[in-house]
């Protein structure tokens, strides 16, 4: 079992930036893809980004490429997203997720652990 707690998230105006953390806990031992996703209200959870254990690889959403980044600190068990230039659309409630294996996963079925979410509210 691995927990996911997630931590960063505000208000902020349009054009500001917050830096969500998302630590692991449990087993953490086993290679882990990490993956951000979020949902608005009435719509269905979507993919952000992700990154792999090995590597660091990414992929990231093109709604915010070039706005978002991911990244991670193995030692600590622990994924940032920073996120800059933000939008009003980007209001919305990110989760943090673990998947087990070496790959880069974008579909929300195919990750195994959830933390509980950070509301992330941007005004304009």
């Amino acid at each position: 079992q691995v927990q996911l707690v997630e931590s960063g998230g505000g208000l902020v105006q349009a054009g500001g930036s917050l830096r969500l953390s998302c630590a692991a806990s449990g087993r953490t031992s086993s290679s882990y893809t990490m993956g951000w996703f979020r949902q608005a209200p009435g719509k269905e959870r979507e993919f952000v980004t992700a990154i792999s254990w090995i590597g660091g690889r990414t992929n990231y959403a093109d709604s915010v490429k070039g706005r978002f980044t991911i990244s991670r600190d193995n030692a600590k068990n622990t994924v940032y997203l920073q996120m800059n230039s933000l939008k009003p659309e980007d209001t919305a409630v990110y989760y943090c997720a673990a998947k087990s294996g070496i790959y880069i996963y974008i579909r929300s079925n195919e990750y195994d652990y959830w933390g509980q979410g950070t509301q992330v509210t941007v005004s304009s």
